[in-house]
């Protein structure tokens, strides 16, 4: 029996256009500007600090930590420093009215009938647990962040490796097989269900051929109690 439902936010919750084409260029406008204000405030100086760790240059200036944030920008990485300070720029412009989060309008409906069901609800995104919170807290629907029991960002793990779904089940107090993770990426799929969760692929589009997940194109066609073993 389900017991917790995980989901992702890019392009399941939300189109990946609103991440693309809003969020990325406002943070990658602002950035420069933001790290020479703020490079000896916290918290970004201590996001700079790791920044340091994770590229093993601690004496680097912070114009070359800009350099290799927006490097790692062009190449999508999902690098923890990044996002963080991703993050940060975008509660601005969240709480500006600039934009809110995008959120498909089958999914609020879904959520608060799970919620209802007594089921628990978490988020797990390559996003930082603060930038969750500002999509959900300033969603298209308004705040809607009282639904959901804890975030996971890439501090738990990569969201394609085995061992960030056994670390999320662990937290959870759930056996692996009373979680179901609902995402767009099978490679991630792939390895929740490795760790024991049930999984659902959300298809936006065209069905993914090369998966073996279950497929649906909306959140209202899933029914966590018909989910196969």
């Amino acid at each position: 029996m389900i017991r917790a439902i995980v989901t992702d936010i890019e392009g399941t919750t939300s189109d990946i256009r609103f991440v693309h084409n809003v969020l990325f260029p406002y943070a990658r406008e602002r950035l420069a500007a933001f790290l020479t204000a703020q490079q000896f405030a916290e918290p970004v100086m201590s996001i700079l600090d790791n920044l340091r760790g994770e590229i093993g240059r601690p004496d680097a200036t912070t114009q070359q930590l800009t350099e290799t944030l927006f490097a790692f920008i062009d190449e999508d990485r999902k690098s923890t420093a990044l996002k963080a300070l991703q993050g940060i720029i975008w509660q601005d412009g969240y709480v500006n009215g600039d934009f809110t989060g995008h959120l498909y309008p089958d999914v609020l409906p879904a959520l608060e009938k799970w919620k209802a069901q007594g089921l628990d609800l978490y988020v797990y995104s390559s996003g930082s647990v603060a930038a969750q919170k500002l999509l959900f807290g300033y969603s298209d629907e308004g705040d809607i962040t009282h639904l959901f029991s804890g975030y996971f960002d890439t501090h738990i793990g990569a969201k394609r490796e085995v061992q960030s779904y056994r670390n999320i089940a662990e937290q959870l107090g759930h056996p692996p097989a009373s979680i179901l993770f609902l995402s767009d990426i099978s490679q991630e799929l792939d390895a929740a269900a490795e760790a024991g969760m049930r999984t659902v692929q959300l298809i936006r589009g065209d069905n993914d051929a090369a998966s073996h997940h279950p497929q649906v194109h909306h959140f209202d066609d899933i029914n966590p109690e018909q989910i196969p073993s």
